[in-house]
């Protein structure tokens, strides 16, 4: 194993534990706890959001609702799956969250 390679392993691991303080600079003052990313309760929010823009926009469908009603909840679904799609692929990553 060269040095390029002990170093991508070390850096991964470090990368694995997580980055503390990163997120909030403030964190550590007072006994504070560093902050850490909730990605898991992000991912579920989003999904979350994204059943309910697609439920509404399939009733908005239905029931002939204005046309506001029917894009402004796909837009919200085209946001939620943006972010779902973030997410999972920083958990695939191996970010702590």
């Amino acid at each position: 194993m060269d040095d390029g390679d002990r170093r991508r392993d070390e850096e991964r691991e470090r990368y694995e534990r997580g980055l503390p303080d990163y997120h909030d600079p403030t964190s550590g003052w007072g006994g504070a706890a560093p902050a850490r990313s909730a990605l898991t309760l992000r991912l579920v929010l989003a999904i979350f959001g994204f059943v309910l823009a697609v439920g509404f926009t399939i009733w908005a469908l239905v029931i002939d609702a204005p046309t506001l009603y029917k894009i402004l909840p796909a837009v919200v679904a085209v946001i939620a799956s943006i972010n779902i799609a973030v997410v999972a692929r920083r958990k695939a990553r191996g970010e702590p969250g």
